[in-house]
């Protein structure tokens, strides 16, 4: 008896510890060199740019409210919220895992038996019963362990993708306000260079009448004219499209929608990016697509547990009698306990195509997680060059309209002394009006920029 004993706990022993050999543990892959990860205009320091709350990131009252609008209202944000609910649901269900699972059943059978079989000449019986059942199944194998590990980054990536979500809408909500500043910006210096050449024209056709200019300036005047009234149109049109692209965001019909000007746009947070491998900490598509790997690496080891025997307990106990009024009797008490030890041998291969499967199916997620993490990088990188050189290029644009703007004094100065032709002014104010609007347009972007970093760097969903 000593030894059935000492060989069944031996037995024990070499299957737990055998479980350390199916389920394996998680291990992050390796990422790529931080040397080739160029951030030439960063500011190394330990604090990221993505951890400001974007009601401290974006200062514009009226954005702040679009921003809290959209949250509330967008449909891809309520989408991934539910996603987040179902992958909850999975979670509980790989955490009730280890726990037994308990039946209960009543039933009255009725039988009528051969004349010719085994119980002939036994009439018919009736029997009544009322049962329950416990089954329990031993995770030696790390099977229950690994189910509960893929169900809870299953959750955690839908958390992660709802971020993502978020930081995606936040970023387009205010790339859209920052272009309709811009479109404002443009339609203010239109609608004043309408009123500049509504006002040459007067003077041009006054010129004309006095002998100093041709009807062709006059007409060349009023071509202008009709040109920034055309160029004034287009803006409008170009407006409505962008209330409308903003209102679809926010999660409502088309409207029209108010904003402050590009004066009221105060943004001084400082650029401090963070070491390299910190730059793409909080990114959330990162954490999702890690959190996916980590549900596929799980699910390869519970494929991997259904190779070997599985260990099961199950016990049941109840009622059971041939006439009703009896059954609850001390008599009618019946229960038996069962343990199974079963190994899959011949199956049509089908464990071994889903270990296949899995393994696959992780190697995938693996190099989705290196893809995810390069265009990170990438994103990043061409975000805070394309901001730097924005921002430069807005100083030099600053300058050309500074230039053309005298161009155009100088220009009328000489025409109205008769030493210059007045084709000189023309083509002066057209284009001192289109480096207007360029600069108005940098502007804009070096701000929709400054968005876009914030979004590379994973800020927003705070």
């Amino acid at each position: 008896m000593k030894r059935r004993i000492t060989f069944g706990i031996a037995i024990l022993v070499l299957i737990t510890q055998q479980a350390c050999f199916v389920a394996r543990d998680y291990t992050r892959p390796e990422m790529f060199d931080e040397i080739g990860f160029r951030t030439d205009t960063a500011t190394m320091d330990t604090l990221t740019m993505a951890t400001i709350a974007w009601r401290d990131f974006f200062s514009d009252p009226i954005l702040q409210s679009y921003i809290e609008e959209g949250l509330q209202n967008n449909l891809d944000i309520r989408t991934a919220l539910t996603r987040i609910d179902a992958a909850q649901a999975w979670m509980r269900q790989g955490k009730a895992g280890y726990l037994p699972s308990i039946s209960a059943d009543a039933s009255a059978s009725h039988f009528e038996f051969s004349d010719n079989g085994q119980a002939r000449g036994a009439g018919s019986i009736n029997v009544f019963e009322l049962g329950a059942g416990l089954s329990w199944e031993a995770d030696i194998w790390g099977k229950i362990r690994s189910t509960r590990r893929a169900y809870q980054a299953r959750y955690l990536q839908s958390q992660a993708a709802h971020q993502a979500v978020k930081t995606r809408l936040i970023a387009g909500i205010a790339t859209f306000y920052y272009d309709l500043l811009a479109i404002d910006a443009q339609m203010d210096i239109t609608q004043a260079t309408i009123e500049n050449r509504k006002r040459s024209l007067t003077t041009a056709t006054a010129l004309k009448n006095a002998g100093n200019e041709t009807e062709a300036g006059v007409k060349q005047t009023e071509a202008q004219l009709y040109t920034a009234q055309a160029i004034f149109i287009d803006l409008q049109k170009q407006a409505r499209i962008y209330e409308s692209a903003l209102s679809l965001l926010l999660g409502s019909q088309p409207r029209p929608l108010a904003r402050n000007t590009f004066d009221d746009q105060i943004v001084d947070t400082v650029l401090l990016t963070g070491i390299p491998l910190q730059l793409l900490g909080n990114r959330p598509d990162i954490l999702a697509a890690e959190y996916n790997l980590i549900n596929a690496f799980e699910l390869t080891n519970v494929a991997r547990s259904n190779f070997y025997p599985s260990l099961t307990l199950s016990a049941s106990a109840g009622l059971q009698s041939l006439e009703l009024q009896n059954l609850f009797s001390l008599n009618s008490l019946f229960a038996n306990v069962v343990g199974g030890l079963a190994q899959p041998i011949l199956n049509g291969r089908r464990i071994r195509t889903q270990y296949e499967v899995a393994q696959a199916e992780q190697e995938q997620a693996r190099l989705q997680y290196l893809q995810t993490f390069l265009t990170a990088t990438a994103e990043v990188s061409d975000a805070l060059y394309s901001f730097d050189a924005t921002t430069r290029k807005i100083e030099v644009k600053q300058k050309e309209y500074e230039a053309y703007n005298d161009a155009v004094r100088y220009s009328e100065a000489l025409v109205n002394n008769g030493l210059a032709n007045y084709l000189q002014v023309l083509i002066a104010r057209e284009r001192s009006l289109a480096s207007s609007l360029t600069l108005a347009e940098n502007k804009a972007t070096r701000l929709k920029y400054l968005v876009q970093l914030y979004e590379a760097l994973g800020g927003g969903w705070k």
